[in-house]
Formats: structure tokens, sequence, C-alpha cells
């Protein structure tokens, strides 16, 4: 599967491609039935054609998605369109850890000021039988109102 973050897909307007990781291709898109914008994410065709894989992300998206904390990305929807497996996700506008952290790394306060919500967020998933799989600084954004927010469940 080719994936175009140009055009539209079901009551998406696609914009831009965001990142893409192990399991798909994440990019911005256009809500037009809510009028806002999201974060969509693709699934890799390797995911799409592994039933094991496929269970097992519709499993934690329901999961994540039922966490509701202010530190972890709210999913939105799981849905298929026009041959297209993807979630849609609360876009978080922001910086990831890499592009916050300075050369020198950051002073103690600002690291405890991502730190405690990192950890109260992870704990609260943990508590709930969900594991990250892939805790790492580009999966962590600090939006543009200083919310830690964890990304890619």
């Amino acid at each position: 599967m080719t994936v175009s973050l140009a055009g539209t897909l079901a009551h998406y307007r696609l914009t831009e491609k965001l990142g893409e990781g192990g399991m798909g291709i994440v990019g911005r898109a256009f809500d037009t039935r809510l009028d806002r914008d999201v974060a969509i994410k693709f699934l890799h065709s390797s995911v799409l054609h592994d039933p094991e894989r496929l269970a097992r992300f519709e499993r934690e998206a329901k999961a994540v998605a039922a966490l509701n904390r202010p530190n972890i990305v709210t999913i939105y929807s799981v849905e298929e369109a026009d041959g297209c497996r993807f979630f849609t996700m609360e876009l978080v506008r922001g910086k990831t850890l890499p592009a916050l952290i300075p050369r020198d790394g950051l002073p103690l306060d600002r690291v405890l000021e991502v730190a405690v919500p990192l950890a109260d967020a992870l704990g609260a998933a943990h508590a709930a039988g969900i594991t990250h799989r892939d805790v790492k600084p580009s999966n962590i954004m600090v939006g543009d109102d200083g919310r830690v927010k964890i990304l890619d469940f």
C-alpha cells in the first residue's frame, strides 16, 4: 500500500507527512466533520497482512483510548477507508525531547518538569496493563502549552 499524504481519505483532508516508524506513517489531516486538525497514522502493509500484529494493534489502541490521561496522546478513532487501515489521534503541537534538549543537557528543574508527568503517565498505563514498547526521546513531546505527551503507543 502506498500512502499519499495529499488529497482526501473518507472525511479527512490529508496535508503533510509528520514522521514514520515501525508500525506506519504519521501525517497531519483536517477532519472535515469536526473541523479540527488531527494526526493520522497509516499502518504499514507488514502490519496489515499480519493478523497477530493487527489484532495486537487494535487491542492496544482500544486500551490506550480508554486511558484518557493528560500526558498520553488521545486516540480518536480506528478506521478503514478505500483499502487503508488507519487511526486518528490528537495532534500535539510542540517539540520532541531531542529538539528541546540543548547540547549541554537540561537543568534539573526542567528534567523534573518532564520526568514527573512522564513517569505518572507510564505508571497509569502499566496499572491498566498497557506497555508502551517503544519509549524513547522522539516519542515524548512537550506541547506548545508545556504539557508532556507520550506518543506512539
